[in-house]
């Protein structure tokens, strides 16, 4: 077992000290190492995920997986986990952004509840303190926007002007295709979104966060909304990381020792620390590693969305780019004399103009003069 000793109550030391007056710990129990172990698992599944997305093996893994867990699982058990998963994300519903304003609200309370008051405490700037909440705002807006704009919804009334936005490439889009559902003409880049029941101009992808789709009307709200908080939730890891950090300098408890399980005395090494510091503050410290295993989600997604604008390309047009020349794949038919079909980006036009196609689409000043 592990006791400290000779630990100083200076200063800001006793808020370390007034939670666990007899703080004794197991060294075999190593939590840290199941927390980045676990940790780690969902990154590399998340990153695992992106690499085989494209390709077949993801797909034949799910069946695989679908067919063993159907043996073990009870019919009806089956059904009611199809209908949850069908309604969560096949149909238009306010779940997840509940749950999105939930998460959100449980993280900013924990902070103002006891990481400001104590910043306040340790005579931290005023400005740094209210970083977190002036993003918060922000990304309320754009989260709003997001929820409610239009995407931009093709109908009758507007289908001709879509249909000479975007050259037709003919591979990946091709003219005179038509819409079954909503016996429209398809323009270029757009797609038809089973879960809203609507063609969209310049598709991207259905968010289920955000429970709308999102396209050439408001990918720039999107893009706010995920660079806000992505901004959010890395400035308050920060915030509380320096907390922390402050609070341990300021007591000096990274100098103190301790008696391990031999009588010896020992100097608190970085692990004994953070274990300290999360018996001590296990609120504080399980939503900085909460934020900072989002910051890292959200960063990734972010990279990647930026990726995509830049190159002037939907997740949609990104997802379908190996399909539509799939001229080495032996599942796909065709004629022998058949030339081989290349997809290549032909609306790319330099960064700046991708990035002004995205903020300032063309066809929402066109609709707003009509209008």
């Amino acid at each position: 077992m592990l006791v400290p000793v000779a630990l100083s109550a200076d200063s800001f030391g006793y808020i370390l000290y007034q939670y666990l007056p007899g703080f004794i710990f197991n060294t075999r129990m190593d939590f840290l190492v199941l927390f980045f172990f676990y940790l780690a698992l969902v990154l590399i599944g998340v990153v695992m995920i992106c690499i085989c997305s494209k390709t077949h093996y993801l797909k034949g893994l799910v069946r695989g997986g679908a067919q063993i867990i159907s043996y073990i699982i009870p019919e009806c058990l089956q059904r009611a986990v199809l209908k949850l998963l069908h309604y969560l994300f096949h149909t238009r519903n306010h779940t997840f952004i509940l749950l999105h304003l939930i998460l959100q609200g449980m993280v900013y309370s924990e902070y103002t509840w006891e990481i400001f008051d104590y910043c306040q405490e340790l005579e931290f700037s005023l400005h740094y303190l209210l970083l977190p909440y002036l993003l918060l705002i922000v990304n309320l807006v754009f989260f709003i926007l997001s929820c409610v704009s239009n995407p931009g919804t093709i109908t009758k009334a507007n289908e001709l002007l879509f249909l000479q936005v975007y050259e037709f490439d003919e591979v990946m889009f091709s003219k005179n295709m038509k819409c079954s559902t909503c016996n429209l003409r398809k323009p270029a880049r757009s797609k038809h979104c089973s879960v809203c029941n609507r063609c969209v101009h310049r598709f991207d992808h259905h968010c289920v966060w955000v429970n709308n789709c999102i396209g050439a009307w408001n990918a720039r709200y999107f893009l706010l909304y995920l660079l806000t908080l992505t901004a959010s939730a890395a400035t308050m890891a920060v915030v509380s990381s320096v907390f922390l950090v402050q609070l341990v300098v300021v007591s000096d408890l990274y100098l103190e020792t301790f008696v391990d399980d031999l009588g010896h005395f020992q100097v608190i090494d970085i692990v004994f620390l953070i274990q300290y510091l999360f018996l001590t503050f296990p609120r504080i410290v399980f939503m900085l590693g909460f934020v900072i295993m989002l910051s890292f989600l959200l960063g990734g997604y972010l990279c990647f969305t930026l990726y995509l604008a830049a190159t002037n390309q939907t997740t949609n047009e990104w997802y379908r780019g190996d399909w539509a020349w799939c001229q080495h794949c032996p599942h796909v038919a065709r004629p022998p004399s058949a030339e081989p079909q290349v997809h290549r980006n032909i609306h790319s036009h330099g960064l700046w103009s991708n990035l002004r196609e995205i903020f300032l689409p063309a066809t929402a000043h066109y609709e707003r003069k009509k209008n």
